[in-house]
């Protein structure tokens, strides 16, 4: 079947482009980078028989936390067809995203958390006024990387996910060189209007990246 041509600006597109932006963070975010797709700039959808949907995006990133340019960026996005839930399969090609070097900060804050007397804690990042406290944006970062490895799961057709809030989190006991977080957050389908609570256990290190060890649906 041959490709059709989709406004770039519209849900069809948009979608797209958002699951390779949480595809994009499940591999090259940390708690100071975070990558949000900027312009979609064309886009195309081709049924693929016996298999799903297949998007084409091209588009430009921005890494929102220091709010550089990110380059340009093309992806294939297959939505598998079929009654189990299947995660969308992501093809992607970028040439800026590992340019952005973030390490002397990744390594601060490691140090910080690793040499620190007490384990850190936070609740409700944004506050209820919309707020992050300084101190509370590593953690805040942290946890939309890890919520992206939820999105990516959890995408269909039917969907668009964004994340509301850390609803808390809390660093855990850790041996070895990953340090481990336990985080509640929320997650907003923009379709349904829903609110989704999920749990995931992560772990991160400058040198290993974020890794969602364990997510699972909660119960409001």
């Amino acid at each position: 079947m041959s490709e059709k041509e989709l406004n770039p600006d519209h849900y069809p597109a948009q979608r797209a482009a958002t699951v390779v932006q949480h595809y994009i963070n499940t591999l090259h975010g940390s708690p100071y980078k975070w990558f949000a797709v900027e312009e979609v700039q064309s886009a195309t959808v081709q049924e693929i028989a016996e298999r799903g949907s297949k998007y084409r995006v091209a588009f430009t990133v921005v890494e929102m936390v220091g709010n550089q340019p990110a380059g340009a960026c093309s992806a294939e996005v297959l939505f598998p067809h079929g009654a189990s839930q299947a995660p969308p399969e992501v093809q992607l090609t970028c040439g800026e995203l590992l340019k952005i070097d973030t390490s002397t900060k990744e390594q601060a804050f490691y140090l910080k958390l690793k040499n620190n007397g007490s384990l850190v804690s936070a609740q409700d990042i944004p506050d209820s006024y919309g707020d992050v406290a300084p101190e509370m944006e590593p953690l805040w970062h942290l946890g939309r990387v890890a919520s992206s490895f939820v999105m990516l799961k959890e995408s269909n057709e039917n969907t668009l996910y964004s994340m509301a809030q850390v609803a808390s989190v809390t660093q855990q006991v850790s041996e070895g060189e990953q340090l481990l977080f336990s985080y509640h957050v929320l997650l907003h389908d923009r379709v349904s209007e829903e609110i989704f609570c999920w749990k995931i256990f992560v772990s991160w290190c400058p040198a290993e990246g974020v890794t969602a060890l364990q997510m699972a649906a909660q119960t409001q």
